[in-house]
């Protein structure tokens, strides 16, 4: 127990704040500046031009009226197209809306019902977003969405409560950890790839000061933690060399749905260094999972058996990664194919060939994704298992040296 004690606070802190001093602080400060330096002001506001105003309100009244006869059609397609509501959930007609904020708040317009695929389908007392268009008889509303606030706020406290019930501190410090990289996300790396900087510089510096700030947030100021610090900073730092090097190599220009083209023509975004960014970003979530797994899986084992040399640690430690690392790849194609959906079903019903599809730029960008994260994932495993096992062995043969010098202290007054 004292050898453990020991190894835990005096060794430890000693080493912590050898590598904390020759790498992690370096890299820190670097952050820091490239943050400060990136960090977009008021005069980098991007100006939206052609944004239409949105307020909430509420239906307090639906009337429906028959469709019109489309040009063309005969009294049995007339009959068919008023059976389906001309193809919407609405059908024809208006509804009053009672605006809930803005300089008529309390006052009840009357809006057309919303047609068309995607349009929210409306009902009396539902809550609705609108938007307004001036015009020369005065503002034009029409209903967008619907809100969702409220339902938000009770998954979201839904959400805390289950996280602080299970995990407590520590899920309350990875709560803390979550709103601090939703904060960089929002008022960082988003407004400053709007302000004209570099995607891929901006990614680079928001994951680091995001990875910086959440580990160590999280999982507090153990040597483990360190550890799992420079396996991301080396796995990141890879991966961001494969995507640019793939990108480069495949000619991708990250112009993949109307999203990126409407960021690079209107806002005139860099794609390419768009794509590259969301690589790098996408990929940290999960090199943290695996390196700081990796990291506490070592020192568990060396606290276990002292015994454990280097190979016995780094072999034991991976036959763990591999385990880790075989459900995330499966986690990583499902995730990407999840939000692929869409698309993968369009080009099957295209009937396009396996070739083909591969081939186009938005399933190769999904592809390059996967395969650049999946590789970043793989090497974060030898270096991070690497970089635990070759510490910890140091501090467990501090350790044994220091029990036998204890055990002799204690034997002395027996032996005399």
């Amino acid at each position: 127990m004292d050898s453990h004690h020991h190894w835990h606070t005096g060794d430890d802190t000693r080493r912590m704040r050898r590598v904390a001093l020759s790498v992690i602080v370096p890299a820190g400060l670097v952050t820091l500046v490239a943050l400060i330096w990136l960090w977009p002001s008021g005069a980098d506001a991007v100006e939206e031009s052609g944004r239409a105003d949105q307020f909430r309100g509420v239906v307090v009244d639906v009337e429906n009226v028959p469709c019109p006869e489309p040009p063309g059609t005969s009294g049995q397609d007339q009959s068919a197209a008023e059976g389906t509501d001309n193809g919407t959930d609405n059908g024809c007609g208006t509804a009053w809306v009672r605006l809930s904020e803005g300089a008529d708040k309390d006052k009840e317009v009357q809006v057309a019902l919303p047609n068309g695929p995607g349009a929210p389908s409306v009902e009396e007392s539902d809550k609705v977003v609108l938007i307004t268009t001036p015009t020369p008889d005065g503002p034009t509303y029409a209903i967008v969405d619907h809100q969702r606030s409220n339902g938000l706020w009770l998954l979201a406290i839904a959400f805390v409560l289950a996280v602080i019930a299970f995990a407590r501190w520590r899920g309350l410090s990875a709560l803390i950890g979550l709103a601090v990289t939703f904060v960089l996300l929002l008022l960082f790396v988003v407004p400053a790839i709007l302000a004209g900087e570099s995607p891929l510089l901006v990614a680079i510096v928001g994951s680091a000061a995001i990875m910086l700030t959440v580990l160590y947030l999280t999982h507090g100021f153990a040597f483990s933690t360190s550890v799992a610090v420079l396996g991301t900073l080396a796995s990141l730092t890879l991966t961001g060399v494969l995507a640019s090097v793939s990108v480069a190599s495949l000619h991708l220009t990250g112009f993949a749905d109307e999203s990126s083209t409407y960021l690079g023509m209107v806002h005139s975004v860099n794609t390419e260094g768009l794509l590259l960014a969301g690589i790098v970003i996408g990929s940290l979530g999960v090199l943290d999972d695996v390196t700081v797994t990796q990291a506490a899986t070592v020192t568990e084992l060396a606290r276990a058996n002292p015994d454990y040399r280097f190979t016995d640690l780094y072999c034991a430690g991976t036959r763990v990664g591999r385990s880790h690392i075989a459900s995330v790849i499966n986690t990583i194609v499902l995730a990407y194919a999840g939000s692929s959906l869409p698309l993968l079903i369009l080009i099957s019903a295209n009937d396009s060939s396996l070739g083909h599809v591969v081939s186009t730029q938005v399933i190769a960008q999904e592809i390059v994704r996967s395969v650049v994260a999946t590789l970043g994932l793989i090497a974060a495993v030898p270096i991070t298992t690497a970089l635990a096992a070759a510490t910890a062995r140091t501090t467990i043969a501090d350790a044994g040296t220091d029990t036998k010098t204890d055990a002799a202290v204690r034997l002395a007054p027996a032996e005399q």
